[in-house]
């Protein structure tokens, strides 16, 4: 694995089940709601018609990646033909990878074997734009880590209210800056015994291929899926180390309707190019 990472895989081939749910509150444009109404959030439009995808790969490229895949499903034909033909990144090259069926941000990662091909590569959500300076720290590490987030930073400068930042993932870290364990949807006293100061997962990693062996082998979760959070823990208990990235900056959040207005409101005077 090289020192430096040059590819990214992104994770797009969620069902978009929030985002598909009516919301009277949220007023979109015709292109907004179409895509909305398919569950392809990181397709909604914004800033003069760029979908938010563009945002996310146009950061990837000013952390200085070369290299992006898109895990997609089967039908969704529309990304395929923006990224491969309608309008093909500028300054990344983007590759595709199918996950069959929706089983998993697990499973979804291994969809991407291929493309990794033996080297380090980071992982991000489609639907989260990450701060660039997040993910150059993760490009720099010289093997596996996490780029963890404040909690204070995400409500004041990202889009993400209270109640929902409250449900995210926390994460125990050691004293020698590495991730030691992943709190999922802690309740009101795991956060009251970690503190306000817990850092925040947002999914956004940096995995040498050793990770592909953790995906292949973790179980199904009690929503029957095989998730990610879990094949840390997996790669982690194999004696795996992830270096921690602290970052106070905020993070974008397009999970659903009533998301759309205060994306919007952040990308107004945002420019993306891919």
């Amino acid at each position: 694995m090289t020192a430096t990472a040059r590819k990214a895989v992104i994770l797009a081939r969620g069902l978009g089940t929030r985002m598909r749910r009516e919301d009277p509150g949220a007023r979109l444009d015709p292109e907004q709601e179409k895509a909305a109404g398919s569950g392809v959030k990181a397709m909604i439009s914004f800033g003069g018609g760029r979908p938010f995808l563009d945002y996310v790969l146009s950061g990837l490229a000013d952390a200085g990646l070369h290299d992006a895949c898109l895990v997609i499903g089967p039908e969704h034909q529309e990304i395929r033909r923006y990224y491969g033909e309608t309008s093909p990144p500028r300054r990344l090259r983007v590759a595709f990878a199918v996950q069959r069926e929706p089983r998993g941000t697990a499973d979804a990662v291994l969809a991407a074997e291929e493309f990794a091909a033996g080297e380090g590569f980071l992982v991000i959500n489609s639907d989260n734009l990450y701060p660039v300076s997040a993910l150059a720290d993760l490009t720099a590490l010289p093997g596996p880590g996490v780029s963890l987030f404040e909690r204070k930073a995400l409500l004041s400068k990202g889009n993400i209210p209270a109640e929902r930042i409250a449900a995210f993932a926390v994460c125990v870290v050691s004293p020698d800056g590495d991730l030691e364990s992943i709190i999922e949807k802690p309740d009101s006293e795991t956060l009251a015994r970690l503190g306000d100061d817990s850092p925040v997962s947002m999914n956004c990693w940096r995995f040498s291929p050793a990770i592909f062996e953790a995906c292949r082998n973790v179980p199904r979760s009690p929503r029957g899926e095989y998730e990610l959070p879990e094949a840390v823990r997996l790669a982690i208990k194999s004696g795996a180390r992830f270096r921690v990235v602290r970052s106070a900056e905020g993070v974008l959040d397009l999970s659903q309707r009533s998301d759309i207005r205060s994306v919007g409101e952040k990308l107004r005077n945002a420019s993306a190019d891919p």
